[in-house]
């Protein structure tokens, strides 16, 4: 029995959605053709890619392609697909709760949009919410599909005001139509039942689409005799099919004859991003590894850059045939943010994503893309450069601790502000170039941010050396160093860990005549420290907390219980200034009165200042400021 015609409320985030893209003002509002093309085309490749394996599914009906029809009458524009269709659940699936990761994503990028009522049109595709988008123009859509293989086909239906309505319906064929009930042409800004309306946004926005987009075109033809010749000044009005977009397949042509109009063109097709690409890589490579290749490098991040179910942007053909989009197994993740398309003849068709990962083309391919891309990221020139890493050196970073083989090369390109670069970016080799003759070691100091790490006690006998340190801001910095123990064949050294190595001697005799007073402190303090110890770091700030060479870094710490996981107990070192009069003064008084409750207090405030000083928090703030207070009082007179 077939299901009667329901209706059904849209989830609150798409009711949202609807809303924003109702009642808001897009600036390209004629992207909502290209979103149902590109959904159009998706569905035709997920067709071509099942019937590999299934070659019923295609049946007799091979010409794939989208057709458009306009209806000046209705005030309608209707596009249809022959693609893989979809089942009554699928409908309720994909269109119902459709982007159900992207709409929350979308909305809160709206939220922090400067201008909530003019959006820039390229968030709609990159947050897979395309099929709304339709609902700028439209006070109606009715959708009707019917899935590949099945005789029964659905309807959906909504005005876009809540809720929507869906049914089992009948279609001769299978694939998608979708009819937009347009709005009148005054509230969208341009009329899309006019030919050249259509004709125009498909050539923008949709011209390497890679199947054929037709539509029904009034010609005026010559009116012939009977000896089937043009009667002059006699014409008759007939309809002709069209195809309106070139399907050239771009990465395919000689890249001396493509214009960067066209590379502009496609990059947006395959990225949904509206922004010009940083970076085109466009090459043929021809041997015993054949294949073309056209990328991008974006200048802008996506917004699902750290998603975990983030898409690749590369699209794996065959001869021009689609095989897989999103193709992991071409590029690493660390480089997951490149767009584009590979073309490898010598692929086998029906190859799986677990053949793929063993293919021995395919693990050629990926190392040349890898050392393709490397080559044109160190050509780049530094404008260029630092635009890229301002959006992607995080994510680069990612492959020191990943990719093995590449490490040392993506090193060469990773940069750093440091405690002498005035805000500016270093490389690696111009550290090692900038070293005293002295210096032995590359040494570096991860948190927060670099003001916090401009001014960390950690670095006051470093700087007091001359010695430059490296200022590690991105959580991943924490893996770099982990995996890249050294560069060119200097050791790097942690600011905060363990020894030095700069030949600093604490005079033996002085540190004995403290030794009563650190006992003190560490047994005030043995719950959070493991020792007690004259620092070699310090020539200005009164204490510093330090590890061993192997010991976990605060800002490790930090990163593990901010994302809830658990942490290991890692106590550590407090470093004290002997140098410091405060010091001077805590030994005079535990030579006074060894039992003395007051040096529990200067204890704790050691160990909180240490705590401050690194970036962290105290864990009871309402002693620690009654300890200053009292201090405070204690210390002004009136």
């Amino acid at each position: 029995m077939s299901p009667a015609k329901q209706t059904h409320e849209f989830k609150t985030e798409i009711k949202q959605l609807l809303d924003l893209i109702v009642n808001s003002l897009y600036s390209n509002k004629e992207i909502f053709l290209r979103e149902l093309i590109s959904n159009a085309s998706d569905a035709m490749d997920k067709l071509r890619f099942e019937a590999q394996t299934k070659p019923e599914l295609m049946g007799d009906e091979s010409d794939l392609h989208v057709k458009l029809t306009i209806d000046k009458k209705k005030n309608t524009l209707e596009v249809a697909d022959n693609g893989i269709g979809m089942t009554y659940d699928e409908v309720i699936e994909n269109i119902g709760t459709i982007a159900k990761s992207g709409t929350s994503q979308f909305l809160e990028m709206v939220k922090k949009s400067n201008n909530k009522k003019t959006l820039s049109s390229e968030l709609i595709g990159q947050f897979g919410v395309g099929f709304y988008s339709a609902f700028m123009v439209a006070d109606k859509i009715t959708l009707v599909t019917r899935a590949a293989g099945s005789d029964k086909a659905t309807k959906w239906e909504s005005t876009g005001e809540g809720n929507y309505s869906i049914e089992e319906t009948q279609k001769d064929t299978r694939g998608t139509t979708i009819t937009v009930y347009l709005k009148k042409s005054d509230e969208i800004g341009k009329d899309f039942t006019e030919e050249w309306t259509v004709r125009s946004t498909v050539t923008s926005h949709s011209d390497f689409v890679s199947y054929p987009i037709r539509m029904d075109v009034e010609k005026q033809e010559p009116e012939l005799d009977k000896d089937n010749k043009p009667i002059k000044d006699k014409y008759k009005k007939v309809i002709k099919e069209e195809t309106l977009n070139s399907m050239k397949a771009i990465w395919m042509r000689d890249k001396k004859d493509v214009k960067d109009e066209e590379y502009n063109k496609f990059y947006q097709h395959v990225s949904h991003d509206w922004n010009p690409p940083l970076k085109k890589m466009h090459w043929k490579l021809e041997g015993t590894t054949e294949y073309n290749a056209l990328l991008y490098i974006p200048s802008k991040a996506p917004f699902d850059l750290f998603q975990h179910d983030r898409k690749h942007g590369v699209n794996l053909y065959c001869k021009r045939v689609f095989i897989m989009e999103d193709c992991k197994e071409l590029v690493p993740e660390y480089l997951r943010y490149i767009k584009g398309v590979v073309d490898a003849p010598d692929l086998n068709l029906n190859i799986s994503r677990e053949i793929l990962q063993q293919d021995k083309l395919v693990i050629n391919i990926r190392k040349n893309l890898v050392k393709k891309i490397f080559s044109e990221l160190k050509k780049l020139d530094q404008k260029d450069f630092e635009t890229f890493y301002q959006e992607f050196g995080q994510v680069l970073k990612e492959g020191i601790h990943t990719d093995f083989e590449n490490k040392d090369k993506i090193a060469e390109l990773v940069r750093y502000k440091t405690t002498k670069s005035d805000g500016k970016w270093v490389t690696l080799d111009e550290y090692i170039k900038n070293m005293p003759p002295d210096q032995k070691d590359i040494y570096y100091l991860t948190g927060e941010s670099v003001e916090a790490l401009l001014n960390s006690p950690h670095l006051e006998r470093l700087k007091d050396r001359g010695y430059e340190v490296l200022l590690m801001v991105d959580p991943v910095d924490e893996w770099v160093v982990r995996s890249l123990n050294e560069y060119n064949k200097k050791p790097l050294k942690s600011a905060e860990k363990g020894d030095l190595g700069l030949d600093e001697k604490v005079d033996e005799k002085k540190k004995e005549g403290f030794s009563g007073l650190f006992e003190v402190i560490k047994k005030k303090l043995d719950a959070y420290v493991k020792e007690v110890q004259p620092s070699t770091r310090l020539t200005n700030s009164l204490s510093c907390l330090a590890g061993g060479d192997h010991d976990m870094s605060a800002y490790m710490e930090k990163i593990l219980k901010a994302s809830g996981q658990p942490v290991p107990d890692n106590k550590r070192v407090l470093e004290i200034n002997l140098e410091h009069p405060v010091v001077e003064k805590m030994r005079a008084l535990y030579e006074k009165d060894k039992e003395s409750p007051v040096l529990n207090d200067y204890a704790s405030l050691l160990y909180d200042l240490a705590v401050i000083g690194e970036g962290g928090k105290v864990a009871e703030p309402a002693k620690f400021g009654k300890i200053v207070s009292d201090l405070m009082s204690n210390s002004l007179t009136t």
